[in-house]
């Protein structure tokens, strides 16, 4: 049977039942197990990719294999994942191969970082194709010179083995074992939603207890994220360092995100509203402008002229969205600052809210769950970035990050670039 026919053999409704079984422990978990593994191992046996990532679903066979690779001096880095795999992702995949020869991904929707009314049972699931991008680029690797390492393992828990105790709980004041990193956990993306950063604290404190990788790699645009699991290595002295990997983009600036997929055509074409807004910041800061007015302003004001046009057009053809905040904060509290002390640096960050299409029209291309779902959207800026993350390895050479925003932006003028390279 050849892949094309087994996908539809095994439909979509048939492959999320199998997974929300598996996740959620309910009694056919056995026989779940087998069939989506089953489903796993034929289509890689179908695409002609090579068996050799190991897929553990258990503590014993990863403290196993963990054990294997500490005997023989390899070192261990772990990317921690949600699965729906995207080119972000595997920048911090490639990230962590130059710096360790065993790669870990973890793959796994965690409930407890999901609020109560949040989109947890759609969280978007794309176990097979994940499987085969980890495998294909390994395939890419293989043989580079930049690259020591290549993926050999994919963590795949169930909801039971991460959460033994107690079922896990989405309430503010509910019941369990949680780690809560406060302050930092309680503002911008924390004031929004309450239980996240527990909750992402949480299972990252699980899922370093049970790699014990040497290194851990996560993206900068979940900037607020990596500065709360920082604090966490730092405070629970564990023996894990974090490595920084840049925010990989769409074409047009688009922070890559797995919830990308929400937005559709028309709220596409918007979505990088925050990339063009922290522009107008950036370009304030190379003019030598550290004032808080005077690098939140411009920002502010790109993405009020956007909501604006958009409220401007009939219901039928506008994208609506709501500023949540636009943020410049301190780079270790993230408390609000006035001024930028070059010594210290600063972030520079902001959320949309993406609300649902008004009016779709027949045909239109509405994105996973209809249009009918608020997409949040997340960007920043660390400036002084060298200072705030002293990871250079992992990281774009300033040159790099200047073709890349040159490329992105060929208004940019050539003095700037020029004014750029040479500070």
């Amino acid at each position: 049977m050849s892949a094309g026919n087994l996908i539809r053999k095994y439909t979509a409704q048939s492959l999320t039942v199998i997974r929300n079984a598996r996740q959620r422990q309910l009694p056919s978990e056995g026989a779940a197990k087998k069939l989506e593994r089953l489903f796993d191992e034929k289509m890689l046996e179908k695409s002609g990719i090579g068996p050799e990532i190991d897929v553990i679903r258990n503590v014993s066979h990863l403290r196993q294999k963990r054990e294997a690779a500490r005997s023989s001096g390899k070192k261990v880095a772990l990317v921690p994942t949600m699965g729906a795999l995207h080119n972000g992702h595997l920048a911090l995949v490639r990230a962590a191969a130059r710096h360790a020869q065993e790669v870990y991904v973890s793959i796994y929707v965690n409930p407890t970082q999901f609020g109560v009314n949040e989109d947890l049972d759609s969280y978007p699931k794309t176990w097979h194709q994940d499987m085969i991008q980890l495998r294909q680029l390994n395939h890419f690797m293989e043989g580079k010179e930049q690259f020591i390492g290549k993926v050999t393992t994919i963590f795949n828990p169930t909801t039971n083995l991460m959460y033994p105790g107690l079922p896990p709980t989405s309430e503010i004041q509910g019941s369990g074992s949680f780690v809560n990193i406060t302050p930092l956990a309680n503002v911008l993306e924390g004031a929004a939603r309450p239980v996240f950063f527990r909750g992402v604290a949480t299972v990252v404190m699980k899922l370093l207890n049970l790699v014990q990788p040497d290194e851990v790699v996560f993206g900068q645009k979940d900037i607020q994220q990596v500065l709360v699991i920082k604090r966490m290595i730092e405070d629970f002295h564990i023996n894990t360092r974090l490595f920084l990997s840049p925010t990989e983009r769409e074409h047009d600036g688009l922070a890559m995100s797995s919830r990308n997929v929400y937005l559709g055509d028309r709220r596409r074409r918007i979505a990088n509203v925050i990339y063009k807004a922290m522009q107008a910041s950036e370009m304030a800061w190379t003019k030598g402008k550290r004032d808080r007015r005077e690098l939140l302003g411009p920002a502010c004001g790109v993405a009020e002229s956007i909501q604006n046009t958009q409220r401007a057009l009939p219901p039928s053809e506008r994208a609506g969205f709501e500023l949540d905040y636009m943020s410049l904060a301190d780079p270790v509290t993230l408390e609000e600052i006035q001024c930028v002390d070059e010594e210290r640096g600063a972030i520079l960050s902001a959320a949309v809210i993406m609300q649902p299409v008004e009016e779709p029209q027949v045909g239109e291309n509405l994105g996973l769950g209809r249009g009918l779902t608020p997409v949040r959207l997340i960007d920043n800026r660390i400036y002084g970035q060298h200072k705030v993350f002293p990871y250079g390895e992992s990281r774009r050479s300033p040159e790099q990050s200047l073709d890349s925003m040159a490329a992105r932006n060929p208004s940019i003028p050539s003095t700037v670039l020029h004014v750029l390279r040479e500070t």
